[in-house]
């Protein structure tokens, strides 16, 4: 029974009674050591069905050994439930059997471990509700606690709750609600206390564990023995306590406490095998069981509090550590103990072991072989220390800091590539380093550092000099002038694919994108940078085409980690083609899977072009709401990845708004360095162009439109075409301009608003007849996109003809959420439950949730009705 939990309690009840509606929800409990989580898990693990059948319950602890150790914590909480793997899709299933040694494969996406372990989740809740409880959360290890979190943030509808118990200050869950554990109120501490206690040891106990349970339970042990107490903080007193309970215990007992703190398991078998040569066997558990210390349930082994395990490990001597690190390597020779004995190696070993680093070596690779970076960075950086030279000790640390880049630990990156630099002086070494460091630092914001170290280490040697020199494109690109000009003249004399696109895409003609595509191979990694220079090339189809292509692959693949990046670009080609529903469904899911993948860069950009779109709509909070999380993210002394797109987003707001002098100040930025010669802002000079003359001030958007005027040639796009003679038309008030525009042809928005232009020009030359043809068509573009400010000044127009100008059609697609639409028009196509979940990362009952919420809005009743709409 638990006291002074009322509110917890009544927060989890609630919890599990929506799994049993089939929802599903995700809670954090924090607190400090000792105030109560365990309980409030044991207590919820207890919670029955109607009718008293128990709930469903898969459980893990994770301890702090295992930090190091991949896939540890995942493994315990979701081994019970792997005879289900072969319901999952293909990349899900393999993927795990690689995770938990079931199969062989390649390293795959980390966050596809995550949607498999959601997808496993969801499949177990079939059955009836299921409770996932991780008790020391802030132990997980690394991709353990990606994968968990990963799934908590998408559970919908499936019946599943997963609660986390973590300390304050740790384990970072961002979109997880969370509910702080705090001390007990004074009555509930006095109900823990023992009646027998004496009244001074009473008030003195109540006084020093300030409402913590395990304190209220511990500390009179202490007091009663005659400690003086003092001021050392509750968890250093609470050790303490634990710690002189060890002291008490005959030495058996203590050697094998030690081995089960550093082992961590609590596999008994393996404790026993090890206690032996170390004089200790199972008769030594009594005395520590009697304690309370321990508690031993079948073959396992288990510390009452992680406390008492700290204690044990604390009271004993370093050469008492070393021996039983030893003895537990000694027992564990079989093939999936493998990780776990290299560990116990290194930290039995007091020196430089090359042995010892080799076995820590092969631990690191298998990890990274399962897509465990973070515990393999752990491993080549131990296996560095151990050693026995300069060379293999710079060599692992580096790849140590490749494991850094690859599970997104940058700062680690950054100061083991450059400590492994320090030990070798070899130009190929360090033209890796400079891949490391240089590719660490862009994906921080430091754009300069970044291009610095690409384009020096490029000098160091030729076979890594190509490679170098296209990756320092992106920070100069960032960068603007001078970079930006000086590496395009070092990538013009490469004979390099990537490296002629992107000088010709800045500087020349085009190249053909689909031929450049082919030519730099078949996996979506090597054609993605291609995807962003088509833009600048002014190659919108093309980009189209590639991108859709490549986010198909991923979905396919369960390659999640690059969707973030596709999505961005397939939304730009959509945005810029007039398909601004389908951007907006796009950036939904982009933005979703960046922030599952913590993309800060990636959130940034995308935020900020959803900004845009709110912009075009009118819609002024949400366009400014989106700009401050765009910007907001961005590392200490770094701009935004976003920043340009919050420009245009601002200054096109500001325009559609009837606030020219502003919209000029913001688009007149883009138009200088560092943002001159990004792709928002040559595609936002015709609005610059409008604003400048609006506000009558038509000369400071003179030079912009020059520069347009000049990539519209280049480019050679009927579209660039159309909005140059736009642009010249706004400049010059010559109406074969806005007929020429209109003639080369435009984008429906874009085409749109020429028409607008020129019916406003028209009707001001007092030829209304002919201004009502162009305004009223223009009108019904912008209802149709839900451009409201630009459809606004579209039915002034053109009442002000004298035209009453039409209201706009209702559309049952409006009302849904981008999510909505999207599973919508897929189901309109004939795929399952199953097949949409697969393709969009989501759990087949999440997808009937959203298609419940749609199927109302809509007015129809199934997949049938839903094909015959226009969505």
């Amino acid at each position: 029974m638990l006291h002074g939990r009322a509110v917890e309690e009544d927060r989890i009840s609630a919890l599990v009674a929506r799994a049993r509606a089939g929802e599903s929800a995700a809670l954090v409990l924090r607190g400090g050591p000792g105030i109560g989580k365990t309980a409030l898990l044991d207590w919820a693990a207890e919670l029955t069905s109607p009718g008293g059948r128990p709930l469903r319950v898969l459980r893990a602890s994770a301890a702090e050994f295992e930090a190091e150790l991949p896939f540890a914590g995942l493994s315990q909480l979701v081994r019970p439930a792997l005879d289900r793997l072969d319901r999952l899709p293909a990349p899900q299933r393999q993927v795990l059997a690689a995770v938990f040694g079931l199969g062989g494969g390649a390293p795959a996406d980390r966050l596809l471990v995550g949607l498999a372990v959601l997808s496993l989740l969801a499949d177990l809740a079939e059955d009836g509700p299921l409770l996932c409880l991780v008790d020391d959360a802030h132990w997980l290890d690394g991709v353990s606690a990606e994968a968990l979190l990963f799934a908590a943030r998408r559970l919908h509808a499936e019946g599943v709750v997963m609660i986390f118990a973590a300390r304050d200050g740790v384990f970072p869950a961002p979109g997880l609600p969370e509910l702080t554990v705090g001390a007990l109120a004074p009555a509930d501490a006095v109900r823990l206390l023992d009646p027998q206690l004496a009244p001074e040891v009473r008030m003195r106990v109540l006084g020093e564990a300030q409402g913590n349970p395990l304190a209220l339970i511990e500390l009179p042990r202490v007091v009663r023995a005659g400690d003086a107490g003092g001021p050392l903080p509750l968890t250093d007193r609470l050790q303490a306590a634990f710690h002189g309970q060890v002291d008490r215990l005959p030495a058996g007992a203590r050697t094998l406490l030690l081995l089960a703190a550093v082992e961590d398991t609590g596999d008994l078998d393996v404790l026993l095998r090890a206690a032996a040569p170390l004089g200790a066997g199972p008769a030594d558990l009594r005395p520590a069981e009697e304690a309370r210390l321990v508690e031993v349930t079948g073959r396992r082994l288990r510390f009452r509090h992680p406390l008492v395990r700290a204690a044990v490990h604390a009271a004993a001597a370093y050469p008492e550590r070393l021996a039983v690190h030893r003895a537990l390597a000694d027992v564990l020779t079989t093939p999936d103990t493998a990780d776990r004995r290299a560990w116990h190696l290194a930290a039995a070993t007091t020196g430089p072991d090359e042995q010892v680093a080799a076995t820590l070596e092969r631990t690191a690779e298998q990890a990274r072989a399962r897509s465990g970076y973070g515990a393999a960075l752990a491993a080549f950086a131990r296996a560095a220390e151990l050693s026995g030279d300069a060379d293999a000790q710079a060599r692992r640390l580096l790849l140590a800091a490749e494991s850094g880049l690859q599970s997104g630990h940058l700062d680690n990156a950054v100061r083991l590539a450059e400590r492994a630099a320090g030990l070798v002086n070899e130009p190929a070494f360090h033209a890796r380093v400079a891949w490391v460091e240089g590719h660490a630092w862009f994906w921080q914001g430091g754009h300069q550092t970044a291009y610095d170290l690409m384009s020096q280490g490029a000098q160091l040697d030729p076979g890594q000099r190509d490679a170098l020199l296209v990756a320092a494109f992106h920070p100069a690109w960032y960068l603007g002038e001078p970079y930006l000009s000086a590496c395009l003249d070092q990538l013009a004399t490469l004979d390099h694919p990537v490296a002629r696109y992107q000088v010709a895409a800045v500087r020349g003609r085009p190249l053909p994108l689909a031929t450049v595509a082919a030519q730099v191979g078949g996996e979506p990694r090597e054609r993605v940078q291609l995807c962003g220079l088509g833009f600048v090339a002014g190659q919108d189809a093309e980009t189209y085409e590639l991108a859709s292509g490549l986010v198909a692959r991923c979905r396919t693949e369960g390659v999640l980690g690059l969707l973030p990046t596709l999505l961005f670009f397939l939304a730009e080609a959509e945005f810029f083609h007039g398909r601004h529903r389908d951007a907006a469904v796009s950036l939904d899911e982009a933005v979703r899977v960046a922030r599952d993948g913590n993309q800060p860069l990636w959130v940034s950009q995308l935020l900020a072009v959803q900004a845009v779109l709110a912009a075009v709509a009118g819609d002024e909070a949400r366009c400014q709401e989106l700009v401050a999380s765009a910007l907001g993210g961005a590392a200490a002394g770094a701009e935004a990845g976003g920043r340009a797109w919050t420009l245009w987003a601002q200054g096109l707001l500001d325009l559609g708004h009837g606030r020219a002098e502003s919209a000029v100040t913001r688009l007149a930025a883009l138009q200088e360095n560092p943002y001159a010669h990004q792709v928002c802002a040559y595609r936002s000079v015709p609005d610059l162009v409008e604003a400048a003359v609006r506000a009558g001030v038509p000369e400071q958007a003179e030079d912009a439109y020059t520069r347009f005027s000049a990539w519209a040639q280049r480019v050679d796009q009927p579209w660039a075409t159309s909005l140059a003679y736009r642009c010249r038309a706004l400049l010059s008030g010559d109406e074969q301009d806005y007929l020429l525009a209109l003639k080369a042809g435009g984008r429906p928005f874009e085409q749109a608003r020429t028409e607008l232009l020129y019916g406003e020009w028209l009707r001001r030359a007092r030829r209304k007849a002919d201004a009502r043809g162009r305004l009223h068509h223009a009108l019904g573009t912008f209802d149709q996109l839900g451009a409201a400010p630009w459809a606004a000044r579209a039915r002034g127009e053109l009442e002000a003809t004298g035209l009453r100008a039409p209201q706009p059609a209702a559309s049952a697609a409006a009302d849904l959420t981008p999510q909505e639409l999207q599973i919508a028009r897929l189901a309109g196509t004939g795929l399952s439950n199953r097949d949409i979940a697969a393709q969009l990362f989501l759990s087949p009952k999440t997808v009937a949730y959203h298609l419940y919420k749609a199927y109302p809005k809509l007015g129809v009743t199934s997949r049938t009705e839903l094909a015959a709409l226009a969505l």
